[in-house]
C-alpha cells in the first residue's frame, strides 16, 4: 500500500492561511522597523522633531530666504493652532501671513508633505480661508530651503494665536486661559558642539532635558551604552539619565534634572556630556561585554512616540 505523502506543517502557497501569515509578518516587520524621518535633509531637522512631538507653545518665522516658492509672505511655523487645524491665514500690520502647525488633532500618514503642502497654500491663501489639501503636495525640502535654521521663539501662553494689537474674541478667551495652564516652561538649550536640539522642560517635580539627536538611532544608542559603562551618563549633581524615545525616525536621550536650578546652570554639564558623546559616538568595533548590558538596559525602557 502507497505510502501518505507527508504535508508540510507551513501553509499551501495561495492559500487564505498564507496570505494571513505573510500580511501578519509584513506587519511585525513594519512594527519592527525605524519610524520614517519626515524632516530628513533639513539643517532644522531636530527642532522641527521637538516642536512637533513635545514643545508645547513655540513659533519660528520663515522669511522669504527660507522659502523655495518665492513667497512675499512670511510664514509662521507653529507648535499647535486653535482647534488643531494645520494652517490659516490671518491678516496683520504688514499684511496676510500664513501660520503653520506642526500638532495637529489627526496625524497625517505623510508628516513631510502634509506640512509642506499647508506652507505653499498659506503663502497663496485669502486670510480667514480654510486649509485646502493639494492633489499632488511636495516633499518639504522643496519647500524649505535645506539650510535653513529656525529662530525658535519660546512662549508661556498662547497669546500669540492673535495678531499683536488685536482683541482677544471673548469666545476665546477662556480656551486660551485653559491652554496656559497646560504649558510646562520650556528653553531651548545650546550645547558646545551645536548638535541636535536640547530641550529643557520644567515638569513640575522633576525638570527634563531631552536631546534630540540627528545621528542614526543604533549610533547614539552604542553611545549611550559606552558612557554608561563608563559612568559617564550623566549631566552632573542633580541629573539622573531616565531613559530615551523615539519619534520621526530620531532618538531623544532624556535626563530627569533638579528643577531648583535655572536651565542656564546646566550649561557646564550640558557641553561636557556633549564632550563625552561626541567623543563616544566617533569609537568604532564592537561593544564590551559591559557596555552590550549597558545597551540592552537602556533599550529596554526606551519608548516610541510616533
Amino acid at each position: 500500500m502507497a505510502k501518505k505523502s507527508k504535508r508540510g506543517s507551513g501553509p499551501r502557497p495561495g492559500s487564505n492561511r498564507a496570505e494571513r501569515v505573510a500580511a501578519r509578518k509584513e506587519r511585525q516587520r513594519a512594527a519592527m522597523a525605524p519610524p520614517p524621518r519626515p524632516f530628513a535633509g533639513l539643517a532644522a531637522e531636530c527642532d522641527l522633531v521637538a516642536m512637533r512631538a513635545f514643545v508645547a507653545s513655540a513659533t519660528a518665522e520663515l522669511g522669504s530666504d527660507a522659502l523655495t516658492q518665492g513667497s512675499e509672505r512670511s510664514v509662521l511655523l507653529a507648535s499647535i493652532l486653535p482647534g488643531a487645524v494645520r494652517a490659516i491665514v490671518r491678516t496683520t500690520e504688514a499684511g496676510p501671513q500664513g501660520v503653520v502647525a506642526l500638532q495637529t488633532e489627526v496625524d497625517p500618514d505623510d508628516v513631510d508633505r502634509e506640512i509642506a503642502d499647508a506652507i505653499v497654500w498659506s503663502t497663496q491663501a485669502a486670510p480667514d480661508a480654510d486649509f485646502v489639501r493639494s492633489d499632488e503636495p511636495p516633499a518639504l525640502t522643496e519647500v524649505i530651503a535645506p539650510q535653513t535654521q529656525l529662530d525658535i521663539v519660546v512662549h508661556d501662553d498662547f497669546a500669540w494665536w492673535f495678531p499683536a494689537g488685536t482683541d482677544v474674541p471673548a469666545e476665546f478667551a477662556d480656551m486660551l486661559e485653559q491652554a496656559k495652564d497646560s504649558i510646562m516652561p520650556s528653553a531651548r538649550l545650546t550645547a558646545k558642539s551645536g548638535i541636535g536640539a536640547p530641550w529643557w522642560v520644567d515638569a513640575g517635580d522633576r525638570a527634563h532635558l531631552r536631546w534630540v539627536r540627528p545621528e542614526p538611532e543604533d549610533e547614539v544608542m552604542n553611545a549611550l551604552a559606552r558612557l554608561h559603562a563608563a559612568g559617564r551618563l550623566t549631566l552632573g549633581e542633580g541629573s539622573r539619565f531616565a531613559g530615551s524615545f523615539r519619534t520621526h525616525g530620531l532618538l531623544v536621550p532624556v535626563f530627569d534634572l533638579d528643577n531648583e536650578l535655572h536651565h542656564e546652570e546646566w550649561t557646564p554639564g550640558l557641553d561636557q556630556f556633549d564632550e563625552w558623546l561626541t567623543e563616544s559616538l566617533a569609537v568604532e568595533g564592537e561593544l564590551t561585554t559591559a557596555e552590550v548590558r549597558s545597551r540592552d538596559g537602556i533599550r529596554g525602557r526606551q519608548v516610541t512616540l510616533r
